[in-house]
């Protein structure tokens, strides 16, 4: 099975959503058969490249209902062991990150892209790591395991500027709207960071979707077989 996650660094609810969905992927007996995949989405792609105080931006968008905002998004994120210090955190533009995760994921696959963007998260809601810091970056890529030098050098340059556009652009054609949102198969999509039920329950209604139909010889035993 193939899950595509469509998220954005800069979205809180995308820090819980990831958390939940691997708890529930850890209780799924088919989990050593599931391929999770993350791909880009900014939830505002027109964001200055330079570093902003969350409260700040937060504050310009929604006024003083942000504070309640980040509260509420704080008291959850504990209940699932995140920690979420919004004082401290600092929005940028996102696509440097989103371009170092799909070269993470061709040149080192699916699983180091994982742990790439839970770093990311983890690093940016809780020790104010900045998303469009070279540098930063580069440091979150080496504290999963990484090499440094490559990771260095593909932020020095452009590469998979346009894939990266072409992927965010493929995601709102795909009726993507709104982050996080899960892709099962190509097929079925659940949106938000739901409870680890609820993407148990979605994963196991996938498998038994997408199971292949058993062979007449495979369902026959003992003299009778099943139809």
């Amino acid at each position: 099975m193939k899950v595509e996650i469509y998220s954005d660094i800069a979205c809180p609810w995308c820090h819980v959503g990831k958390r939940r969905f691997e708890q529930a992927l850890a209780a799924f007996p088919g989990a050593g058969d599931v391929e999770v995949v993350y791909r880009p989405f900014q939830l505002d792609p027109h964001a200055p490249e330079e570093p902003l105080p969350h409260r700040e931006v937060l504050a310009a968008k929604y006024g003083p209902q942000s504070v309640a905002m980040d509260d509420h998004i704080t008291r959850l994120g504990a209940a699932e062991g995140l920690t979420f210090d919004f004082d401290s955190v600092v929005e940028n533009n996102s696509l440097l990150a989103h371009r170092l995760l799909r070269f993470v994921l061709e040149e080192y696959g699916p699983d180091a892209q994982a742990r790439l963007k839970g770093r990311l998260l983890e690093a940016h809601f809780g020790e104010g790591l900045d998303i469009g810091d070279r540098e930063h970056l580069t440091d979150a890529a080496v504290t999963v395991g990484l090499d440094r030098d490559p990771v260095a050098a593909f932020l020095d340059g452009d590469d998979l500027h346009d894939e990266v556009l072409d992927e965010i652009e493929e995601a709102r054609q795909r009726g993507v709207t709104a982050v996080p949102t899960f892709v099962f198969e190509g097929q079925w999509a659940v949106q938000g960071g739901q409870e680890p039920a609820t993407f148990l329950k979605v994963l196991q209604q996938v498998a038994e979707a997408t199971a292949p139909a058993a062979e007449a010889g495979d369902a026959c035993a003992d003299g009778a077989c099943a139809v």
